[in-house]
């Protein structure tokens, strides 16, 4: 659950800057409002600790720097428990409780701690707001930092690729996409991955609950909505995405290999590197009844630590259309699980809005923005859009600014 935004690897060496806390928030399903000391004021912040701590649907994380309080540490996040009026002290319920326990500490305090900068992201800290989310945070995809490189891509995304659009080559929807794919980085398409439900394999079991069942279909219906759009298809019969279709990267038995490693390391308690694994292909059902239709399981024996834990993956998949085009690895069925071309169209589709404005074409503009615009997509897959797009948001904030793109 709290590995969407950066590896938990790198947190435990590195510690997780405030963009990326705010990221993490919202992956796991909370309404996110960040404010850093240079966008506000200490009355402003007094407000919203008056106003959260008189109320059980608002919670408040703080970022602030231990040494301003004359603490021992550096930056540190942990969430106010109250405030007190008359002497106009904040409770900080510090997350190190072995270290310091909760404690008052003056408003003003702790607001100059805050008004520091981070030296890691040349930003000021701050606070924010976290409620919970009026609907599903995301179904089937979420954006990835885990792969080297993730950085690049975003920068990518976020400042070079207006950029290149505003070229006068660009004459049509194809040479949009062209442009998009061909001059990305090489590792675009693992800057987004598809979201795989994982178990723990239990002796004998051969079916799937009704719950996970559940659940994979809605995932499978948001695939679905986005082999329906017409970004997909303008995509999908592009000779530009052949090599990105043909990589083994992608292939349904690496993307297990990874998963259920990770899931072995979660799901059991072993937290060293996986040594070896065999995967398994089956197809299981929800009951025994002969009209239940069998979904894709991966079944894995992971060996960790001289440990043997067995686990499972569930895997979307969706009807292969007759003559689309047949990913590296997957298998030879009528069904297939999400694809690169998948992913990169629920990338573009949840580019801001204001990423195309550079285009000199207005025709070409107007008609891309109706085909890619978030009103125009079906209830399921517009959540999915505008979910993945404030998480953009997110991550796009630290690596801008910190390298002054």
């Amino acid at each position: 659950m709290l590995d969407c935004c950066e590896p938990l690897e790198k947190v435990k060496v590195s510690g997780i800057s405030f963009s990326k806390v705010a990221c993490l928030a919202h992956c796991n399903g909370a309404e996110v409002d960040t404010f850093r000391t240079n966008e506000s004021t200490v009355g402003n912040f007094r407000n919203y600790v008056i106003s959260c701590t008189s109320s059980e649907n608002c919670h408040m994380i703080v970022s602030y720097h231990r040494g301003s309080l004359k603490q021992t540490g550096g930056g540190h996040f942990s969430p106010i428990g109250g405030y007190h009026a008359g002497k106009d002290m904040v409770l900080i319920l510090d997350v190190a409780r072995f270290k310091y326990p909760p404690h008052w500490v003056p408003l003003t305090f702790l607001w100059d701690a805050m008004n520091t900068i981070d030296k890691d992201t040349g930003l000021y800290r701050g606070f924010m707001l976290l409620s919970r989310f009026q609907t599903a945070s995301s179904i089937l995809y979420t954006l990835s930092c885990r792969n080297d490189g993730w950085d690049t891509t975003a920068k990518y995304l976020s400042k070079q690729l207006p950029q290149l659009l505003s070229s006068e080559e660009i004459h049509n929807i194809q040479d949009m996409l062209s442009v998009i794919v061909t001059s990305a980085p090489t590792n675009l398409s693992d800057f987004i991955n598809w979201v795989a439900e994982v178990r723990k394999q239990e002796n004998g079991s051969k079916l799937v609950t009704e719950e996970e069942r559940g659940r994979l279909v809605t995932k499978e219906e948001v695939l679905n909505q986005v082999r329906e759009t017409e970004l997909y298809k303008h995509l999908s019969g592009s000779s530009y995405m052949r090599n990105a279709i043909l990589d083994r990267h992608h292939s349904l038995d690496t993307i297990a290999s990874e998963v259920c490693c990770q899931g072995a390391q979660l799901l059991c308690g072993k937290v060293g590197s996986c040594n070896e694994i065999s995967l398994k292909t089956t197809q299981l059902r929800s009951s025994d009844c002969d009209n239940v239709e069998s979904v894709t399981v991966v079944s894995a024996k992971v060996t960790a630590e001289d440990a043997v834990c067995g686990t499972e993956m569930l895997v979307p998949s969706c009807p292969r259309k007759s003559g689309s085009p047949c990913e590296c690895g997957s298998d030879t069925s009528n069904r297939e699980h999400p694809s690169v071309v998948d992913g990169l169209t629920v990338l573009i589709l949840a580019l801001p809005p204001d990423t195309w404005s550079c285009l000199k074409d207005a025709k070409l503009l107007e008609n891309f923005c109706g085909i890619i615009s978030s009103n125009n997509l079906p209830d399921l897959l517009q959540q999915e859009i505008l979910h993945l797009r404030k998480q953009l948001y997110f991550l796009v904030a630290d690596v801008c600014c910190s390298s002054a793109c």
